[in-house]
């Protein structure tokens, strides 16, 4: 890699990546002192300080920083252990540094390259997940892409959602459904988000009788949301799983659509079975999740990459809606969130994407027969 770096013709670059490779080096050859060191009781230089008048060199911020991830002595030595991300992981890793970097640009420049790595990045995950002609958001947090949705689908429904604001929800209530096998918490974190009351919230049952016990029982959800109409509320979302947080099972998802266009509910699918769709064989439930609304995809587990984004991907023609919305930003900073994401797949190509979930896939199979 350092042969690699002499090629760069921006010192800068060259020297952001050396000096990540060196911090990384130095915070991973710890690991073999830490068993040593977990004996030791607290070092003085361990509690909390003034700040120092002189400034310290790099080298001894990361002596600081190492010292902090393995001196605590309540801690057992396997809990401790850095996790050997490789150099796939230390691209990801580059693309933080660089876009602190990359945001001193001027303007002009700034936004040129922002532009080209939403667009890439955008374009790449669409058809690697067969999500032709959709646009993406990137975000830390897993659930922060759905409430960004559901915001959306607010400002779609209610036309006059941003004159009168709660007044247009208060006499029509809007109505959130998940399935009783969704990941807990979600469905309080969505309300927290939106500033919705738990009413608003619709628990949907599984199938009990036919079927799997941890599908969305489709002739229940349809019969919840008639009742609904009737209360005077508006159907608004649906949440279904492309592999639920438990037992990873997937919803009928190609009859919730159909519900969905019926009823004019949004339909928003996630899941770590989406993941197959950058495979050749794809299952025609898993498979249905191209023609929904929205879908989050979590490409840092499933490839595993650190301190990658998650991506909502979805379709809609009003750009001002989802500005507004907040799934769409003028900000260079919000662009550079793709930046990680960007450069780990142009490092692992499409044929290593597809290899790395085919051996996830075959993991999991093996799993389930022991």
């Amino acid at each position: 890699m350092d042969a690699s770096l002499e090629k760069i013709a921006d010192p800068t670059l060259a020297e952001m990546g050396k000096n990540l490779k060196e911090a990384m080096k130095m915070l991973e050859d710890s690991q073999r002192r830490t068993e040593e060191e977990n004996g030791k009781k607290l070092l003085s230089g361990d509690i909390p300080g003034p700040l120092q008048g002189s400034g310290q060199d790099m080298v001894s911020i990361l002596q600081l920083v190492q010292n902090l991830m393995h001196g605590d002595e309540d801690e057992q030595p396997q809990s401790t252990r850095i996790q050997n991300i490789g150099e796939q992981g230390h691209i990801s890793l580059l693309g933080h540094s660089l876009g602190a970097y990359i945001s001193t640009l001027d303007k002009e420049k700034l936004r040129k390259l922002t532009t080209r790595i939403l667009s890439d990045t955008t374009l790449w995950l669409c058809r690697i997940f067969r999500y032709e002609n959709g646009c993406a958001y990137f975000h830390e947090e897993e659930r922060e892409g759905l409430a960004k949705i559901c915001r959306l689908a607010i400002h779609s429904r209610y036309e006059d959602f941003v004159v009168d604001g709660f007044n247009v929800l208060y006499n029509r209530k809007p109505v959130l459904y998940l399935s009783a096998a969704a990941r807990p918490g979600l469905g309080q974190y969505l309300c927290n988000q939106l500033g919705l009351p738990f009413p608003c919230l619709c628990r949907v049952p599984c199938n009990t009788v036919f079927g799997s016990q941890h599908q969305m029982d489709v002739a229940f959800l349809e019969k919840l949301i008639k009742d609904d109409i009737e209360r005077g509320k508006l159907p608004l979302l649906l949440v279904a799983n492309a592999g639920t947080a438990a037992v990873g099972h997937t919803d009928k998802i190609g009859r919730l659509k159909e519900l969905c266009e019926q009823y004019g509910i949004w339909l928003h699918v996630e899941g770590v079975n989406l993941a197959t769709l950058a495979l050749g064989y794809v299952s025609s439930s898993v498979l249905a999740a191209t023609k929904c609304d929205s879908m989050t995809l979590t490409p840092g587990p499933w490839l595993g990459l650190p301190a990658v984004p998650a991506v909502t991907l979805y379709k809609h023609d009003d750009p001002a809606l989802t500005l507004v919305s907040g799934l769409t930003s003028n900000k260079p900073a919000d662009k550079l969130r793709a930046l990680p994401l960007w450069l780990s797949l142009q490092y692992l190509g499409l044929d290593g994407i597809v290899e790395r979930i085919k051996h996830a896939c075959q993991l999991s199979q093996r799993l389930q027969k022991v």
